[in-house]
């Protein structure tokens, strides 16, 4: 979570919501780092550009294939529902967030994309990692907004 805390803060220089994201490999927390991203969508007017997103391609890239199985994202923030697709689409094994978002958030808070039974893959969620420091960024960036 610090690896994405560190994407976060990154962020902030090009005015976009501080979120961070990490894709690890196999072996989870002790897995090798195969993708990253910060929130981009003002740096490249792209409404895509969601951290999580990001590093799901970069990882992908790396590994040269779509499926990310065995593999851990971890977030600053309860991931949205396009994200929440976008991971459960990618076979990640698990999701690892760090601040909820009752607005928008679809691993738990307002929906839960990435437990829906109707689905054919659902990654394990592990929220609250290093909560308050995820939050505290998000809430001081919006308060100076």
């Amino acid at each position: 979570m610090r690896r994405a805390l560190k994407e976060a803060a990154a962020a902030l220089s090009t005015g976009d919501v501080p979120v961070g994201a990490v894709v690890l490999g196999p072996g989870g927390a002790a897995g090798t780092p195969l993708g990253h991203g910060r929130n981009a969508r003002e740096a490249t007017g792209d409404p895509t550009a969601h951290a999580e997103v990001l590093a799901l391609r970069e990882a992908a890239g790396r590994l040269g294939s779509w499926r990310l199985t065995d593999c851990t994202l971890v977030v600053t923030l309860e991931p949205c529902t396009m994200c929440a697709g976008a991971l459960v689409l990618s076979r990640v094994d698990r999701v690892v967030y760090g601040a909820p978002d009752p607005k928008a958030g679809a691993a738990g808070s307002l929906w839960d994309v990435v437990r829906d039974r109707r689905l054919n893959h659902r990654p394990e969620v592990v929220p609250g990692v290093l909560a308050q420091e995820c939050g505290t960024l998000l809430t001081d960036f919006f308060r100076g907004r």
